[in-house]
Order: structure tokens, then sequence, then C-alpha cells
């Protein structure tokens, strides 16, 4: 059972914003560019979630594991990143829900990091475009520090910024990656069901709960805090 938390950190891609219509583009832009076939928005969702490095590679050999061309990497890599800086948020959304669920944990007090291994250089103009930025009292993204998710040290480069103990802290996620990193940190976790898991049910990573909806998260933790004065 969660005990409630003092800090909530939250994870961008597939928890705040589905940001696969963007990436999806920037990948099959770059594809033609590079004169090879295109994907197409289904199958790069299931490829989203380690950062845009990791997705490039997998879609220049079309799936999920293994290497490409080194030599065509890096002819096919600085093609996306200047596709997706002029693409970041053209396309994406927050999740139904995310405001709502914001508001509520910013109205209760709770003490609010985002912490996302996509690069500040997409990261701050995301949160901004879309109106989240200034829910958050510290961004870390996946080049803030020199590792990120599934490391715990992002996790705990933030509890450390706001002088909270581990035990005290939920990770809000999406992925395998972030249950990883959680539980490393000795966060609790509460996964998104819609989120981004390469097309594998996240339960299956066995996080401390489960919701389709940010909304849902005020009866989690109101439970949560019930608990704790039982």
């Amino acid at each position: 059972m969660l005990t409630k938390p003092e800090m909530i950190l939250i994870d961008v891609d597939g928890t705040l914003v589905d940001s696969v219509p963007d990436l999806a583009y920037c990948v099959d832009e770059m594809l033609r560019q590079l004169g090879m076939s295109v994907h197409g928005e289904a199958k790069v969702r299931h490829w989203v979630g380690n950062g845009v490095e990791r997705l490039v590679r997998r879609a220049l050999i079309g799936q999920l594991d293994g290497e490409p061309d080194e030599a065509l990497f890096q002819k096919a890599y600085p093609i996306f990143i200047e596709l997706y800086k002029e693409n970041t948020s053209k396309r994406s959304v927050v999740f139904p829900g995310v405001k709502a669920g914001l508001d509520y944990m910013q109205g209760a007090g709770y003490k609010l990091g985002c912490v996302t291994n996509k690069a500040a250089l997409f990261t701050l103009p995301l949160l901004k475009d879309l109106g989240i930025y200034d829910y958050f009292g510290i961004v870390v993204s996946g080049d803030t520090l020199p590792v990120k998710k599934p490391d715990p040290a992002p996790l705990l480069h933030v509890a450390k910024h706001y002088g909270v103990d581990p035990v005290r802290s939920l990770m809000l996620g999406d992925s395998i990656s972030d249950v990883k990193a959680a539980r490393a940190a000795g966060f609790q976790i509460v996964c998104m069901s819609y989120g981004y898991n390469h097309g594998v049910d996240v339960r299956t990573a066995n996080p401390d709960a489960v919701i389709d909806s940010m909304v849902e998260l005020k009866n989690l933790l109101e439970g949560a805090r019930q608990a704790g004065t039982a």
C-alpha cells in the first residue's frame, strides 16, 4: 500500500505528454531524406522511451533491439535533431487528466519535479509550449546529469534538491525504466496505463499502482494519507 509522499516526480513522454505524433513525423521525414522506407506512427510508438538517440537507432533498423550501421547513424542523427528542434510540440498534446492532476498535486502542497530522459533542448520548450512547465520546481532532463533513468541518480538528485527522504517520495511514470529507477532510488512508483512501454503492459514491472488518468491520483493519495493516520 502507498504511503503519502512529500514529493512527486513525474516523467514526460508517455506520462504527461503524448509526444509520439511529433517523434513519428521526425522519424519518417528523416528516413525520407535518407531514401529509406517510412514506418508510421504505430511502429514508432513502440520504440519511444529511452531517448531520441535510441529511437533513431531503432528506426534505422526497424526494430526495438539491435544496432544500425554506425556510419548511417552518424548521418541520420543530425537530420533527426534538426527536424525535432522544429517539431518538438507541433503535434504533441498533454494526456487527458494531466492538467487536473497537476492542479490537484500543486494545490495539495506536494513538491513537484519533472524527471525525463529527453534532452533539455527538447524538454523545456515542450513543457513551456504545452503550458505545464510552471508546475515544477525543478526539471531534470536526460542530459542534466552524466546518467539517466533507469539509473536512480536523477531521482536522488531531486530528492537532495528538495531535502526529501526517498522513502517519502513518489515517481509517476509509464515504463519499466521508471519502475527500475524508482526501486533503485527507494521511491514509491505509480505508472500510467496508457504510456510507452514498448508494447508491454507496465503491470508486468510490478509498480505499486497503475492508474488510467492522473485525476485518479487524488483518491490514491488521499487513501494513502488516511491509511497513514489510521
